[in-house]
């Protein structure tokens, strides 16, 4: 696990300029982990019902517009909005304080960080077709990205039941895979709070409003 002054650091990092989360996205773009994953879907052969319905829904999800910018606008806020509820309110209005003329404007705030890290993360995940190339590759890599989908989403299942089950009743666990590496900072300091509870959590808000100070 990442120390808590690395986790505040990108935190901090989110909350100034969301834009800059897309430096922690390069696993969305990686070819060889798709293909392991696809590899480890061929050999697990004990799931394999399961994942075709996943396969399934996905699909339907999909043909109704699941890759919309706006879900993942509402799957970003979802995850941010319950980071937000383990943060003392007085904390909330010290950290976004630091980012918004009003400490009225949190949620609105919350809606603005949530919006810029949807962009970035619909213009880097559109470009996926286009560098990979080739329709018998591009066929083999849809499935590697499938296989991918349906275990990281199952690994938030058993991580944090509370955020997957707050986005699977609106199927946004599909659009995980591609926002978690984005939001890793704040899934980070929520295990921290699930292992160690509220205190050790709070210390991360601490230090968060800290190199938030330090930024000003």
């Amino acid at each position: 696990m990442r120390s808590y002054k690395e986790i505040a650091r990108r935190i901090s990092k989110i909350i100034v300029s969301p834009e800059s989360a897309i430096g922690l996205m390069h696993g969305i773009m990686s070819v060889p982990t798709d293909i392991d994953y696809l590899a480890y879907g061929f050999i697990d052969t004990d799931s394999y019902r399961e994942r075709q319905r996943e396969k399934t829904r996905m699909i339907e999800a999909i043909r109704f517009g699941i890759f919309n910018n706006h879900h993942f606008t509402k799957t970003i806020q979802i995850v941010i909005e319950n980071f937000n509820r383990h943060v003392p309110e007085n904390k909330q209005n010290a950290i976004y304080s630091k980012t918004v003329a009003s400490v009225a404007g949190r949620t609105l705030t919350n809606s603005i960080i949530a919006g810029k890290l949807a962009t970035a993360i619909v213009q880097r995940s559109s470009a996926l077709v286009s560098i990979r190339g080739g329709v018998i590759g591009n066929a083999l890599l849809a499935g590697g990205m499938a296989e991918r989908r349906i275990y990281t989403s199952e690994r938030l299942s058993q991580n944090n039941p509370t955020i997957y089950n707050l986005l699977r009743d609106h199927n946004y666990d599909l659009l995980y895979f591609l926002v978690e590496p984005a939001l890793n900072p704040f899934f980070d300091a929520l295990n921290v709070r699930r292992k160690y509870g509220q205190r050790a959590f709070e210390k991360i808000i601490d230090m968060v409003e800290k190199e938030l100070h330090a930024k000003r």
